[in-house]
């Protein structure tokens, strides 16, 4: 099963689709997230390349490329 820190607080939170605030741990960490976005402390560097929309075998790689290189994700047996 795979776990992620919280961005926000660094709890462990289960990653699964049951978990609606996923990769938070609550709807407050979710919502200090936002606030960041909001006054521009978080930004997207630049812009996708592609103008194609994602298909699932892109949406999947993207994901797998997330999972094995952001520091927040954790292994749990």
């Amino acid at each position: 099963m795979k776990t992620v820190n919280c961005p926000t607080c660094q709890k462990q939170v289960v990653w699964c689709s049951e978990n609606k605030f996923r990769p938070f741990c609550c709807k407050r960490c979710q919502l200090i997230d936002l606030g960041e976005w909001a006054e521009e402390n978080h930004k997207i560097s630049q812009p996708m390349q592609s103008n194609e929309p994602l298909n699932e075998e892109m949406l999947d790689a993207l994901e797998e490329q997330f999972l094995q290189h952001n520091k927040f994700f954790v292994d749990s047996e």
